[in-house]
């Protein structure tokens, strides 16, 4: 039994699994500590990956050689691409699940990774000397030894549970929450605070009337979230099942409000407003006569169904009775009722950008202990944290992403520059640079960088390769390949586009919102033999990487300018360069925020809030700029 290791990771939710797995894999003897070694990567709420902006932080997970993507396609039961009818910078991949698969695939992951080893205990106190962390010591009085520390404690740092009037100490239904790490880094400077999140009840299958529900069923295409070929969806397909409220559930539901924690004061800290519970909706909504709620199923073989837009934490029979006027669930049973929680969280602005505490060497933070809510959230704070806790360890350059290479890098940035008032969860509109950061070429952003650390393997990297040359290979044959007008006229006219006057390139073709490289390669015979010459296994994948980016080259070509300008600030590092308290031409505000936060370069400050761009002049004229 060994007690000395490079890197610890405490909790094994999705942050903790993938900072292990990422550790482990570029070389540190890495520890994953684990109350309960059963409900790895556990889908504490809905049995759903991805979404609106959070798809992309998968995809980007999985470019820089993480493995959500790669359980999540291999687990899946349902997949869609979501917001089809917008353009490709919003198109956002979600998946249902295999809850209890999901888990397992990630432990058989987990178990076989070399230098990557587990103990199930809990972690109540971080060994700490000289301002360095060098181990954790457990409840059973185990001390383990190591350079550097993660802690992924999720919803457990003195979680309370909450189900009506009655409380229950655990970060999740029937688990033991964990104390006194909080207390212990209070006493270290580290400030702390309350943060509430939720879930609903879950549902017996058996006793929904389905007929009386509206069936959404999902897609068969090529579309999934690893870019690794031998990574698909080998699951049955389920469809979800949706429904509304009315308003005798309204009525139900507002009887039972003075004993809802919510609103009688037994909760005090704050939840998300962007997935407010039912009993939040019925009064910030009053004017809605009803809601939409989807059934979510659980996993290929289960009954048991999960119910999106029906949180609360009211008490068991409010829940029971307002369901019961749903003519769908009329004859309803449930596996157990809806909870809130309360847990512990620690303000991120008090770490790095490598998620890196600044007051403790080699301690970091990632997931919901940073204030974050979502699997996808945390799995890339987990992926960033595990690469910067082995490069700790080790030496090298600190792994950071910017605002306009990776949602992930938003993410942290959002979080060590600004902070959080609430949980925060990922939406495309948080990236100013979200026409770069597309969903189809998180491998292209990502994986080049992750080849050069060694997290991304030969494999992966000999993929990326042959699907950018096949790419730019389609992409020079439009640009250079003439039609002329009786080739296609007819053709054009019959697809609803106006016929042409002169020969053009085909590119000047596909430009045109009607018209598809496939649809072209239809009356095109050399198109279609250029096709033939990309990977049949990644053919769709590659065609709509280079159709995207040959219909929206103007807007990526502008946005990288964009981008260009911004980074020049970002290049410009004021890290220990001004004493802020003695700088008097500053605001006030300013100088307490700029104490605080201590960016580490002049666009991480220029986006504090409450820094005005008065405040940065006056620190570039102070920098002789």
């Amino acid at each position: 039994m060994d007690f000395k290791y490079d890197v610890i990771v405490v909790g094994a939710g999705h942050a903790g699994c993938e900072a292990a797995a990422a550790a482990a894999n570029l070389g540190s003897k890495t520890l994953l500590i684990t109350m309960d070694m059963g409900k790895m990567a556990q889908m504490s709420c809905n049995p759903a990956v991805g979404g609106i902006a959070k798809g992309q932080i998968v995809r980007e997970i999985d470019a820089l050689g993480g493995y959500m993507g790669v359980v999540t396609d291999r687990t899946a039961i349902q997949f869609r691409m979501l917001n089809r009818s917008k353009g490709p910078a919003m198109w956002s991949p979600r998946a249902q699940s295999d809850k209890a698969r999901f888990s397992e695939c990630w432990r058989e992951i987990i178990e076989n990774i070399p230098n990557l080893y587990i103990w199930q205990d809990k972690v109540c106190r971080l060994l700490i000397e000289a301002g360095r962390v060098c181990g954790v010591c457990t409840e059973m009085n185990v001390e383990f030894r190591a350079g550097a520390v993660i802690l992924t404690n999720g919803t457990f740092l003195n979680g309370l549970l909450h189900i009506g009037r009655t409380q229950l100490s655990g970060g999740r239904i029937a688990e033991p929450a964990s104390k006194g790490l909080t207390e212990q880094l209070t006493m270290l400077g580290i400030t702390s605070d309350r943060m509430k999140t939720g879930t609903p009840v879950r549902i017996d299958g058996r006793s929904v009337h389905f007929d009386e529900t509206e069936e959404q069923v999902g897609e068969c295409d090529f579309h999934k979230f690893s870019y690794m070929d031998a990574s698909y969806r080998t699951l049955r397909q389920l469809s979800c099942w949706t429904t509304y409220t009315n308003e005798s559930t309204h009525e139900v539901l507002r009887q039972g409000l003075p004993d809802s924690p919510l609103y009688n004061g037994q909760i005090k800290s704050i939840g998300p407003r962007y997935c407010p519970s039912i009993e939040t909706k019925i009064i910030t909504f009053a004017d809605k006569d009803r809601h939409q709620l989807f059934l979510e199923p659980e996993g290929e073989t289960t009954q048991e169904y999960y119910l999106n837009g029906f949180s609360s934490s009211l008490p068991l029979n409010i829940q029971l009775r307002a369901l019961q006027t749903i003519p769908a669930f009329r004859d309803i049973r449930i596996y157990r009722p809806g909870y809130a929680i309360e847990y512990d969280f620690l303000d991120p602005t008090q770490l790095h950008h490598t998620l890196e505490v600044k007051r403790i060497k080699g301690l970091f933070f990632a997931g919901q202990i940073n204030g974050t809510t979502g699997y996808e959230e945390a799995g890339g704070q987990g992926l960033m944290a595990g690469i910067n806790a082995h490069i700790c360890c080790h030496g090298g350059n600190a792994f950071v992403l910017g605002r306009d290479e990776a949602y992930i890098g938003v993410l942290i940035d959002d979080l060590v520059t600004k902070g959080v008032d609430e949980p925060y969860r990922m939406f495309t509109s948080r990236a100013e640079h979200r026409i770069l950061l597309r969903q189809d070429d998180a491998d292209m952003r990502l994986t080049e960088k992750a080849y050069r650390l060694g997290l991304a393997k030969q494999d992966r990297h000999d993929l990326l390769l042959e699907k950018r040359a096949s790419r730019d290979a389609l992409i020079s044959f439009m640009e250079n390949y003439s039609v002329k007008p009786d080739q296609l006229n007819g053709t054009l006219e019959q697809m609803g586009t106006s016929p042409l006057s002169h020969g053009c390139k085909l590119i000047d073709l596909v430009l045109r919102p009607q018209l598809t490289i496939e649809s072209l390669a239809i009356f095109v015979p050399t198109l279609r033999e250029a096709l033939d010459k990309v990977p049949a296994s990644r053919k769709e994948e590659i065609v709509e990487a280079a159709e995207i980016l040959m219909k929206y080259s103007g807007y990526i070509k502008r946005e990288h300018i964009i981008a260009d300008k911004i980074n020049r600030l970002e290049n410009i590092r004021i890290k220990d360069k001004f004493d802020y308290s003695t700088i008097q031409s500053l605001s006030t505000e300013a100088r307490q925020k700029l104490m605080r936060i201590a960016p580490d370069t002049i666009a991480q400050a220029s986006r504090i809030p409450g820094i005005s761009p008065s405040d940065i002049n006056i620190l570039l004229v102070l920098l002789g700029r």
